[in-house]
């Protein structure tokens, strides 16, 4: 076989796997979109900004005519607002993608002897990284609206975990819709078209008792209501019941589904 002919990700020694390059190869990627954000800081901020306007249209102007049993409504608000902050991560994941597509960089890394999922595993691991200092703004945003968690050290790993692993398996979402549509701005406006209906149409900021039927009916068994009230129960020490595990497997569920959908379909783009 000649040189012409190998293909990147085989010239490599053979001693690793190709799993291991895949994570190495992702790795090194994730940190170039890592060594970014303090060349553009104004990507972080924007991406704290929304979030925080949240924290406070629900805390001071929605909160005092919103009945959640009896109980404070920031304590039962914060949960959401991490689930939703890094649930529309998502959509980052998806424009940074779409611009990396039209800049021609896929071009570029398809000549390098690297694997094939590596960008899109980089660009994922990146977000999630960005993600978590995201949250952390969150949290210290909450304490001083009143936000008072009472959860140990378990049900924080608990909490934080399951948020990580949301990050991750919606990220893959964004990149598979990017994949999909390819353009920037079309990236963007599809991004949300999903995530707005998953998080206004859950227990992410009211109780689901009072909505019609069928509206409940799916609030009741969507990811996001799931995963939202995994994470409320962690954090404020409370029994969490068969929706973790349903939450746990919702997340699973997604990688399964998007992480070999969009290799398959990353390969095809770069194929052209």
């Amino acid at each position: 076989m000649s040189a012409a002919n190998v293909r990147p990700e085989e010239a490599r020694p053979l001693q690793r796997s190709r799993l291991y390059w895949a994570f190495a190869d992702g790795w090194v990627l994730a940190k170039r979109n890592l060594v970014q954000i303090p060349r553009i800081p104004e990507l972080l901020v924007f991406a704290t900004i929304q979030p925080v306007m949240f924290v406070l249209l629900f805390r001071y102007v929605f909160g005092g005519a919103i009945d959640v049993g009896g109980e404070s409504y920031v304590n039962y608000l914060m949960a959401g607002i991490f689930v939703q902050t890094v649930a529309f991560g998502a959509v980052t994941t998806g424009i940074g993608l779409a611009e990396d597509l039209k800049r021609g960089l896929v071009d570029r890394f398809r000549s390098l002897p690297m694997s094939r999922s590596a960008v899109l595993t980089g660009r994922t691991i990146a977000d999630l990284v960005r993600n978590v200092f995201v949250v952390l703004v969150m949290l210290l945003v909450g304490l001083l609206v009143g936000f008072r968690p009472e959860a140990g050290v378990a049900g924080w790993a608990g909490a934080v975990g399951l948020l990580l692993l949301l990050s991750f398996s919606f990220s893959w979402i964004g990149a598979t819709v990017a994949l999909l549509i390819g353009s920037v701005e079309a990236v963007q406006s599809a991004g949300f078209i999903w995530l707005f209906p998953l998080t206004f149409a859950s227990s992410a900021f009211v109780q689901t008792d009072n909505m019609p039927d069928i509206l409940r009916a799916f609030a009741n068994n969507q990811p996001i209501t799931l995963i939202v009230d995994t994470v409320r129960g962690l954090l404020l020490d409370r029994p969490v019941g068969p929706e973790g595990w349903q939450a746990l497997a919702w997340c699973l569920g997604i990688l399964l589904v998007f992480v070999p959908l969009s290799v398959s379909l990353y390969r095809r783009v770069s194929a052209r």
